[in-house]
């Protein structure tokens, strides 16, 4: 790591005004303008110095015309796959793609029929469920199981489900539960799998934000090569949702074929001209951009939980294993899901996720985002603690 490099450190930035989704569309999304926004996973922090010079260079090119996939960008994931996580990949594995929903729902069409079965463990991120709902696909549910140390997977329920499924829809890092799922729970997931005849697809956009343990990728696992393929971008890490830019990583040629025949299929072809060069960019120079933003994600975590456990006792913030969300627990608070989400916006004035939104399983929860300034998480505190306050004394 370059000395310039160690020197990038992330910078809170006020994003009001700029057409952000996570703040300037609180009216429209909650109601109410005046909220602090702590809910969809998008961070409001600067992009490695890398990335902004790099996408400065290509707008200076007067041309943004259709783009291809550079030698250059499938160098930068292969580096970054191996240093990270151990895991040498060959180039043809690589799928670019446009994000990691799009993959999901291509992946879905790739390898089930109609009516056919795709497990999901919820809660989850909604575009699963909405996912399987769209392509008219049968919904399995396995619900995970709720501990002080966190959320489990329920292997016995998932086993006896199994054999209805064709899919299995796995998210690693979990979202919105925070877990980095153990090399023993990720081997038994494949003995399932292997068992059952699954074909597993798994979202690991938040693989490079995990604190509890080094990720481990799910298509590296011996034996799942022919069974799975891994969904990842640097969209989550690096702050650059908006360029759209992923990329699926196939090690079966069959199962890359079908793969790429569902993407050709819905018209996807060539890149955007400047996700292609940030992700070289980030992928190449970011690392020590990302070892300074996981030690701001660690200190805003640990702020929030230990505020909440000190003072909320009815709000139970779940362990926190991955990325920067915070998982809350707020059934002692005995409110339906709309009086939970009502007390949030209207009392505490904070946009939160709620937690039925994540499916049925969440009903009880709701999802914080603490991937910004540590003043606006000390003011969000604030009002939510006067609000609890308010009601506790009733």
């Amino acid at each position: 790591m370059s000395s310039e490099e160690s020197m990038d450190s992330p910078r809170y930035v006020d994003r009001r005004g700029t057409g952000a989704s996570k703040w300037d569309a609180l009216q429209e999304r909650f109601g109410r303008s005046d909220l602090i926004p702590l809910w969809v996973a998008d961070g409001d922090f600067s992009a490695p110095k890398a990335v902004q010079e790099a996408l400065r260079k290509r707008a200076e090119h007067p041309v943004y015309g259709y783009s291809e996939y550079t030698e250059g960008f499938y160098d930068a994931v292969i580096g970054w796959v191996r240093r990270r996580f151990g895991w040498e990949i060959e180039r043809e594995w690589i799928v670019p793609e446009h994000g990691v929903v799009i993959s999901l729902n291509l992946a879905i069409e790739a390898y089930s029929a109609p009516g056919e079965g795709v497990i999901v463990q919820t809660p989850i991120y909604p575009p699963f469920l909405k996912a399987v709902k769209h392509h008219k696909r049968r919904l399995v549910e396995n619900r995970l199981i709720v501990t002080e140390e966190g959320c489990r997977i329920d292997f016995d329920d998932l086993e006896a489900k199994a054999s209805e499924a064709k899919l299995l829809l796995l998210c690693s890092p979990h979202n919105p539960s925070t877990r980095a799922w153990s090399e023993a729970e990720l081997s038994r997931l494949a003995q399932i799998a292997e068992r059952h005849d699954l074909i597993v697809v798994s979202d690991e956009i938040h693989a490079d934000i995990v604190y509890a343990r080094r990720h481990r990728p799910f298509a590296a696992l011996p034996g799942m090569a022919k069974r799975s393929l891994v969904l990842h971008a640097p969209s989550k890490t690096f702050h650059i949702a908006g360029l759209n830019t992923s990329f699926a990583i196939v090690p079966d040629d069959s199962l890359r074929r079908r793969y790429r025949l569902a993407h050709e299929t819905a018209g996807l072809d060539n890149g955007n001209c400047f996700g292609i060069v940030a992700l070289e960019a980030a992928y190449r120079e970011g690392e020590g951009w990302l070892e300074a933003m996981l030690k701001i994600y660690e200190e805003n975590i640990a702020y929030v939980r230990s505020f909440l456990l000190e003072h909320t006792p009815k709000i139970r913030p779940l362990p926190v294993e991955a990325t920067y969300l915070i998982w809350l627990d707020c059934r002692a608070m005995e409110l339906d899901d709309d009086a939970l989400k009502r007390f949030f916006v209207d009392e505490a004035r904070l946009a939160l996720n709620p937690g039925v939104s994540f499916g049925e399983a969440g009903s009880g929860f709701m999802r914080l985002n603490a991937a910004t300034s540590r003043e606006n998480l000390e003011e969000a505190m604030r009002r939510l603690y006067a609000a609890y306050q308010k009601r506790e004394e009733g």
